[in-house]
Order: structure tokens, then sequence, then C-alpha cells
């Protein structure tokens, strides 16, 4: 049969080649630590020569974080073509010593995917794939398919035929305890999820999935993949990958650097704003209303309100005279600023300039006026000089300040939220039980769905640096001062001997180095990876984009994401069947169409790895009332257990869910999904192996053993309910039990009993 362990000669044949492997792989850990060193050992030199060090500094320590990633698994397979052995691995080695030929192809390179597309249909020239099992670098088992009839009858075997490639590897690692966080999968990628990781679409690629098709796996070994065929353009702009939330972003942390890649940002929407973290939870209601474009108005209306005209004329003096800053001069000034049609601080130096010209002028026409001929006595200069004064005077600035003042995204949002008069200006579209839902005292902090709404206030505020590149100017003068004075002392002190201070052969400081190049060498500035330096600037534009659970986006949300990423590259992944939030989507083409029209590609994983047969056909039934048109992912194992219910009275539910964690005392991880309310009251239960989440937080993650406490509790709580109740059911890769008081939903009332003696 196909995958059956093959002989001890073997195995000892693989470890003589795997053991080979890993001596090479030491050999380039030692050259990658000992060039390190030598470059940290290195100090001074030109702007030229500094620069090469720290990119030498990034180099080796890229490699050997490669190296240490390739550790574990170095070798996992091989493929026989026409009597020539490729064998493949998570890094690519060549023979130095053999005319650079190839030892072990990275996964990744062209050459290496027969290993996962080739069958006995298409064999692709294939005659055995072979899977390497090892734990550290001993080789455990050597598993073979042979794709041609030929090679299989003469091995006194038969080929697969059900399209699962690799089969007792893969059923192998699906049925291994979970450990609270996610592996790779490249041993066992399928046909249908190399497709994707390797799809050459240039725009927007759409992975439709159901629960347990390995949609976030085929997600981060396609990061790996752009990273490796598209190397150069992408380490300048980076990779970036958006999660649900930062339990999911924690799950799947070490896929990349066990695939050898560590320069990737991962991030959530609400933390992809530089500076801010999301420290509120929204209510459902509100939301919803931040995440729909009608807060486009309502944001341009509240940066607009911030523009204001005095009610009355404002008095103000200046060097013991009296002026009026009256409704007239604000209002042209005001007219002025916002024809320039720039954003609100970049305009305000035209409203300045705008209104000190006016309130310059009616001080020279008091103070310059020619009783005689009605002209005026005062200069241009003259009234120059008066208008650099004012510029400096605290009172005519503070005025002007609180008419038109320089304003940050945070400020304008925050005292938005706290302000019922501005919500009701900004928002009068809004009913007074939405602005009241919005509403939020000014120090509480920002939720995730804020990020989007705070990009979108940037865009509209601007960002004047002209104080910031003038400090920064000041700064490199006084450095440049500061290397002019040492150089000086240098000077100073050499022996004051005529005929040497003659003499061409020798040669004093200033010979060697001026003072703008010895300020150059003393700033050592911070060296920041291409992610670091990302994840600091708002307007960082990316090679490419991953947004896993990308369902869950708000269209605020998207006009965030969109503009980080204006060559549309993007690859999407996800289920509208699943999206849980109500300012979430339930149609690509809808979210999709108005960035990059008809520009996107949909494709679909149609197998389901995680969740057994047993729990899917309960899932089936809640995956019909949502959109009777999904296609139901097929489950390509079963489990052998059976899905429970137990109805207990409301005063026995804690205890109960306790007896049956408590139960569950094999290897691998337990969840127990439930309401706010009840998540809250059963937090005693979290532990290493144990968690208790809200479905919101229980997304794109997967645990061996799954209890539902209290479904209709997750039904009610949102509008996406029966969503919700698909997520949490789907997340099993073993056991699933549902634990209720209330009657138990109509979608589950096929769920068996719970087993006798469960609570014993």
């Amino acid at each position: 049969m196909p995958d059956e362990d093959t002989s001890r000669d073997e195995r000892e044949l693989e470890q003589q080649y795997v053991t080979m492997l890993y001596t090479r792989l030491d050999g380039l850990r030692q050259y990658a630590a000992n060039r390190l060193s030598r470059v940290l050992l290195e100090t001074g030199g030109t702007p030229q020569a500094r620069s090469e060090r720290e990119s030498f500094n990034q180099l080796y320590t890229e490699d050997l974080a490669k190296y240490d990633a390739a550790e574990n698994g170095l070798c996992f397979g091989r493929i026989d073509l026409d009597g020539e052995h490729r064998y493949i691995g998570r890094l690519g080695i060549l023979d130095e010593e053999n005319d650079y030929e190839t030892m072990l192809l990275d996964w990744r390179a062209p050459l290496a995917r027969p290993f996962y597309l080739a069958t006995p249909a298409a064999p692709d020239g294939v005659s055995r794939r072979r899977h390497i099992r090892t734990r550290s670098r001993r080789v455990t088992a050597v598993n073979d398919e042979y794709l041609d009839l030929a090679a299989a009858e003469a091995a006194g075997t038969i080929t697969g035929s059900d399209g699962v490639a690799g089969e007792s590897a893969l059923l192998a690692a699906l049925n291994a305890a979970r450990t609270g966080q996610m592996n790779d999968i490249v041993e066992t990628i399928q046909g249908e999820q190399d497709a994707i990781i390797r799809s050459e679409h240039k725009s927007v690629l759409v992975v439709q999935g159901g629960p347990g098709t390995g949609k976030t796996a085929v997600a981060l070994h396609r990061a790996a993949y752009l990273l490796y065929t598209y190397r150069q353009q992408l380490a300048k702009a980076g990779v970036l990958i958006i999660g649900p939330n930062a339990t999911f972003l924690d799950y799947i942390g070490q896929v990349l650097p066990s695939l050898g890649e560590t320069g990737v940002l991962l991030s959530t929407i609400g933390d992809l704003y530089p500076g801010v973290r999301a420290t509120v939870e929204d209510s459902l209601d509100a939301g919803e209303i931040k995440g729909s474009l009608d807060m486009l108005d309502v944001l341009k209306k509240a940066v607009r309100d911030r523009q204001e005209v005095p009610s009355r004329p404002v008095e103000l003096t200046f060097d013991t005279y009296r002026i009026t800053l009256d409704r007239k001069v604000v209002t042209r000034a005001r007219g002025r600023a916002r024809s320039s049609r720039r954003p609100h601080n970049l305009a305000r130096p035209i409203f300045v300039s705008s209104v000190i010209e006016a309130l310059a002028q009616q001080l020279a026409d008091t103070l310059g006026a020619n009783v005689v001929d009605g002209g005026n006595l005062l200069s241009r200069d003259d009234i120059a000089d008066m208008r650099d004064e004012m510029r400096e005077d605290p009172e005519i600035m503070t005025a002007i300040s609180a008419l038109w003042p320089e304003l940050s995204p945070q400020q304008v949002l925050a005292e938005l939220y706290a302000s019922p008069k501005r919500l009701a200006d900004a928002a009068p579209n809004l009913t007074e039980t939405q602005r009241e839902s919005l509403r939020r005292p000014v120090m509480r902090g920002f939720s995730a769905a804020d990020a989007p709404l705070l990009d979108e206030l940037a865009e509209l505020l601007g960002v004047d640096d002209a104080a910031e590149r003038e400090r920064a100017r000041r700064q490199w003068r006084a450095q440049i001062a500061d290397a002019q004075g040492a150089l000086d002392i240098l000077t100073g002190s050499a022996p004051q001997d005529l005929e040497d201070e003659l003499d061409p052969e020798i040669l004093m400081a200033y010979d060697l180095i001026d003072a703008s190049q010895l300020a150059e060498r003393h700033d050592v500035g911070q060296h920041q990876t291409t992610a670091e330096r990302a994840a600091g600037d708002r307007t960082w534009t990316y090679g490419h984009v991953i947004v896993d659970e990308a369902q869950e986006l708000s269209e605020m949300a998207w006009r965030m994401l969109m503009r980080r990423i204006p060559n549309r590259w993007m690859t999407l992944v996800g289920d509208t069947a699943q999206t849980g939030d109500p300012a979430g989507t339930s149609s690509w083409q809808r979210i999709l169409e108005p960035y990059v029209a008809a520009r996107w590609k949909l494709t679909e994983l149609t197998v389901n790895y995680r969740t057994p047969a047993e729990i899917m056909t309960s899932a089936r039934r809640v995956l019909v009332e949502i959109d009777a048109e999904q296609t139901v992912p097929r489950s390509v194992r079963e489990s052998g257990f059976a899905p429970w219910a137990l109805q207990v009275s409301e005063s026995e539910l804690a205890d109960t869910v306790r007896t049956c964690v408590s139960r569950e005392s094999g290897p691998g991880t337990t969840v127990v999904i439930g309401g706010h309310d009840l998540v809250a009251a059963l937090a005693d239960l979290k532990s290493d192996t144990v968690s208790v989440l809200t479905v919101r937080d229980v997304k794109g993650l997967e645990f061996d053993s799954v209890l539902i406490a209290e479904p209709q509790d997750i039904l009610d709580e949102s509008p996406r309910g029966m969503n919700d109740l698909y997520v949490a059911l789907t997340r099993a890769t073993q056991r699933l039990g549902v634990v209720h008081t209330k009657a138990l939903p109509a979608v589950l009332s096929e769920l068996g009993p719970a087993e006798v003696g469960i609570l014993s």
C-alpha cells in the first residue's frame, strides 16, 4: 500500500544523506557566525563603509536565523525522476566541493514543485515520492509513494488514488496533538494548496475556503514563497500580514521563522496605525457604525468644524495698540485656506498668513495714515516687519490658533467622541442612540475600529513638518560645529614648527577629514529592519499584503489597508460564511470592485484537513442556514469521536463545564467557547493547555477538544450569531461537546447525547 514504511536499510541510507546535509548546514552556520563577528568588531569608516557594514550585519544575522530555523526537519522529502534523486527541504544547499551541485532543493524552487503536485494520473516524470520524517537529526521513518505503475508493481505496492499526496505523513500531522502554536505544513502541502502558494497572479488573489482547509497555512507559505521568488523586490518594500487579533498572531508567529523568513510585519488592523494600540472594545453597534463609509462624511465635518469663525469681534492688543479680529477677516482667510484644497494642517499656514496680513494692514492704516493725501506713510518693509512681529506675539497667535488649530488625529477623534455637541454637529444623520454608542471619555483610549478612522483623519489633517525639518537642520549644524571645534583643537595642539607646517609630507587632521565627514562618522543612527521601519511609518507602502480572515474587515479598514498597497498585489484568505463582525463583508465582489474593478481572482480550497467528518456533519446544517449555496469542504478523516450535547440546570452549568474540561486529560489543547459573561465567569480554567475564549478571539485557531457552553448565547450576542456558531463548531481537530441550559438551537438538534458517566 502507499506510504508504507520501508526497510531499515532504506532508513539508514537516508540517514547517511541527512547527516551529510547537517554537516554542510553546520559549515554554513559557522561561516556566517565568523563573518558576523568580524563585522561587529569593525568600527568607524566612511558613511559608505558604515552602510556596507550594516548591510552585512543584516545579511549574516538573517542567514543565521535561516540556518537555525532549518535545524528541525531540514530534509523532508525526495523525488525520483529517471534515476535522478532530488532531495527537498527547508532551504537550498549546494556542494561547494563538487562544482556547486545541488544537495538539497529549497521547497519553493521550481524543481521541487513535482514533490507536491505529482499524482498517479499526472506523475510529471516522478516515479517515486519519498517522505522522510526526522526527529532532531535522526531519520525516524521513510514512506514511499510509487506514482509509476511499473515501479509500484516491482515494489509490491499500489498507487494512491484519493488525491491526497503523502497520506501517511499528512494524517500523522493532522492527528498530532496541538501545542498552542501553529506549525508549518511545508512537508505536507497538497496540490490545490500549492497552486495558490505559487500563483503568479499580480493583483488581488482571493482564497475562499471553509474551516480547516488550510487557508492560514497557505497564506503564510505563500508569503515565504513570494519572498523567495521576488526577494529583491519585496526585501525593500516588505510584506505585511494582517490577522484578526493578537491571539491569532501569537498562534502563527513561529511559522514564517520556521521557514527561514523573519522580515515580515505581522499586525492587526487595530495596531496598524503607528503609536496607537487598541485598548478599548467597542459594542457591536459602535463597531458597525465606525466601520461604515458613512464615517467619511462625519470625519470631514469634524475637521471642518475646527476651522471656526468668531461669533463676535475679538479685540487684541499689539504693542499698546488695539486691533480687531472680526468675522470678515477670518471668513476671507478661511476661504483662501480651504480653496488651496490642502489638508487642514497644511492649509493652516495660508490661514495664518492671511489673518496676519489683514491685522498688519489694519494697524498700518491706523499708524501710517497720511491726513494730507490719504496715503500711508509706512513703507512695505515697515509693514513686513510688523507682520513678522505679529507672528511672534503670543496673544495674536493664540487667538488665531483657537480659530484654526494645528490638530492630531488622536485629538480630533477623542474630542469628537467626548463632546455631544461635536458629535451632533458632525454626524447629524446618525440617530441619538447611535451617537450615544460612540460617546467615550477623552482619556479612555481607542478601539481596533478607531484605527482606520485615525488613518482617515491623518489624510484629512496632513502633517506640517516644517518645524521638525528646521529642528533637524539646526541639530545637524550644531553637530558640524562640534566637529569643527574638535578639528580646531587637534590643529591647535599640533607642533607649531613653521617648517613642519609647510612640509607637504606631514598630514594634519583637516587634510584627512572635514567637519561634515567627522559629524557623519559620529552620527551612528539606529539600524532597523524593513519590517521595523514600516511599522513606524504610516505612509509606508508594501510590496505585498496578505490578509487572513479578510471577511472581517470593515469598509473603513479596507480604505486604510489599500493606502498601504498602491500596486494592489494582495492575497486575501477568508470565508464569508464565517463573517462575525457586523461591519464585515459577505461579498468579495462588493468590497473589492471599488479598488481593483474586475482585476481580482477567486480561488477555492475544498478539502477540510482539520475538522473530522463527524463534526462537519453537525456543522453542515449551520452552514446551510447561513448560505445554502456555500460549498461544504470535504473532510479527509474521521476522529472516532461523536459530537455530543448535554443539558443541565443553570446552577450546574459552570461546574459541568469545569468537570468536562478536567476529563480532557490527554495530550493537546482544549478550549471553552461561550458568550462574554460566561467566558469571564470561567476565566479560572485557563492554563497552558486550556483556553476560555469568545468566538471573536477564537477565529483562525484550532484545538484538539472544543467545548461550547450555552450556544444560544452565541446566537443572541451578534446579528451574525449563526456565523459565529459555525466558527465555534469547526475549531476542533478531534472532539466536540456542547453544554447548555437553554433549549438547544434547532441546527444542533441532531447532536447525540453525552456518553454515560461523563460527569462521574
